[in-house]
C-alpha cells in the first residue's frame, strides 16, 4: 500500500504499494499462476475480507517513525492506536461516531497555535474527544474500502515483480513477490500461499520512506463499542 491512510490529524503513514507482476519462481501453491495473476487474486481477497488488522510503521524523510495499528471492519467499526512526531492517541469509531485519545504531546501538535491551547490539553487529559468522520483525519483508516481501494490505485505498478521464495509471515506461508525500482528502492510483498491469498505483509527499503505495512485478523470481529459519556468530551463545547 502507497499512502494508504491519513492516520490523523496531521500524522500519516506512507506503507508500500501493494503491487503486481511478471517473472519466474516458486509457483507450486498457485498451480503455475504468473505473478501478475497472483498479484491480483491477493488484492481482490484482501479488498473482499470483512475485517481485517492493519499494523505499521515508516519512516518519513525528516526521520520521524509513523506508526499505526487499526482493526476495521466494513461496519464501520473500528479500534486503533498511532504514533508520530513523539504523540500516540488511540481512535474509536461505531458506526458514525469517531472518538480520538491522544497524549499531552498529540493534541500540543493538534492544537498548536491555537489560543487556549495549554488550557485545552488539559481538560481533555484521559478523555474520548468526539470527532466527526470527516473532520477526525482517520477516515482513511476507519473506512475499510477507502483504505483497501489504493491497495489497486495504481495498476501501471504491477509490472515486473518476480517471485521468489516460500516463506512464513507470523507463521502462516506466504509466497514472496519482490521487485527492485529505478530509484533503488525495493519492494516486497507476501502472498498467503494457504486459503485465501491474502496479503500478509508488503516492505519498502531503499527509498524516501521506507515501511513496513502487516495484515492480518481477516474476517475477526472489531471489538468497538461507545466509551462511557462520563469519558466523552467535546471540543466545541469546551471554553479554553
Amino acid at each position: 500500500m502507497k499512502k494508504v491512510i491519513l492516520a490523523a490529524v496531521s500524522v500519516s503513514l506512507g506503507a508500500t504499494a501493494l503491487v503486481g507482476c511478471g517473472g519466474e519462481g516458486s509457483d507450486e501453491a498457485f498451480d503455475g499462476k504468473s505473478a501478475d495473476t497472483i498479484a491480483a487474486d491477493a488484492v481482490k481477497a484482501t479488498r473482499d475480507a470483512k475485517s481485517l488488522r492493519i499494523a505499521g510503521k515508516a519512516k518519513q524523510p525528516g526521520g520521524n517513525e509513523i506508526g499505526i495499528d487499526f482493526h476495521v471492519d466494513d461496519q464501520d467499526h473500528c479500534t486503533g492506536t498511532m504514533t508520530g512526531q513523539g504523540a500516540k492517541a488511540d481512535v474509536l469509531q461505531v458506526g458514525q461516531s469517531v472518538y480520538v485519545r491522544g497524549d499531552e504531546k498529540f493534541w500540543q501538535n493538534t492544537l498548536k497555535g491555537k489560543p487556549g491551547t495549554e488550557e485545552v490539553v488539559k481538560q481533555v487529559q484521559g478523555k474520548w474527544v468526539a470527532s466527526d468522520p470527516a473532520q477526525s483525519g482517520t477516515e482513511g483508516m476507519c473506512d475499510k474500502q477507502a483504505a483497501l481501494a489504493m491497495l489497486d490505485s495504481d495498476k501501471s505498478e504491477r509490472k515486473g515483480m518476480k517471485k521468489g521464495e516460500i516463506t512464513e509471515v507470523d507463521g502462516t506461508s506466504a509466497l514472496i513477490l519482490e521487485k527492485k525500482q529505478e530509484n533503488g528502492e525495493k519492494i516486497t510483498m507476501y502472498v498467503a500461499t494457504e486459503g485465501e491469498p491474502y496479503v500478509l505483509k508488503a516492505v519498502s527499503e531503499g527509498g524516501e520512506a521506507p515501511s513496513e505495512t502487516v495484515l492480518s485478523d481477516f474476517n475477526k470481529k472489531v471489538d468497538a463499542q461507545k466509551p462511557a459519556a462520563d469519558d466523552v468530551v467535546d471540543l466545541k463545547k469546551i471554553n479554553a
